[in-house]
């Protein structure tokens, strides 16, 4: 699974760019604010991804933030939400305005989306209520509000990692949100399965 790339720009779209790594070109899905942060072709540039791998095809989404990409993750546990109309959510509305519109029930705001009925914002706000209600997605996740409603992205991914190694559920989910209240909530991948790999005593 891909979790980063770095390297150089090669083009950018409406909604995507194409990004050049040691001479071959990844194409990468983005929110219009992630493009936003972007320079021009030919600049170096770096992004988390999300793969998503389907029978019929393979893509990748990328991201300037952990924290985008925690949010997108999380949006399509929602029924109705898939990959694009996550990003386009991510288009329309920053992290702060969507995670107050889901903790506030602001259907309205979230209505501004192309493609987002009151169906799916109704379903968008009574699943994920519970979820975000106490919990910024931004750099450095309140420590006191931790939950296993915050095992999104690489922590959730770390402790699937774990159980994969023979460690309990349960085991593994505390380990890594003890590793996010330490101020490492938005460390990557390996660097989560280290910590909690050392925090279980091996």
């Amino acid at each position: 699974m891909i979790a980063k790339l770095r390297g150089t720009l090669d083009s950018i779209g409406e909604d995507s760019v194409v990004l050049d790594v040691s001479g071959v070109g990844y194409l990468l899905f983005c929110s219009g604010r992630t493009l936003a942060t972007l320079s021009g072709p030919g600049e170096a540039a770096e992004l988390l991804v999300s793969t998503h791998v389907r029978e019929d095809h393979i893509h990748l989404y990328g991201f300037s933030e952990n924290a985008e990409r925690q949010w997108f993750l999380l949006l399509q546990t929602v029924q109705g939400v898939g990959a694009r109309v996550a990003l386009g959510i991510l288009s329309v509305l920053g992290i702060d305005e969507l995670h107050t519109a889901v903790a506030s029930g602001d259907h309205a705001q979230l209505r501004r989306v192309n493609g987002i009925g009151p169906k799916v914002a109704n379903r968008i706000v009574g699943e994920l209520v519970d979820k975000v209600g106490g919990q910024q997605f931004v750099t450095g996740i309140p420590a006191t509000e931790l939950s296993e409603s915050a095992l999104v992205g690489p922590m959730s991914e770390a402790v699937s990692a774990l159980t994969n190694l023979g460690y309990a559920r349960s085991e593994a989910q505390a380990v890594i949100l003890e590793v996010a209240k330490r101020g490492d909530a938005n460390a990557d991948l390996s660097s989560l399965i280290h910590a909690g790999l050392k925090g279980l005593g091996r």
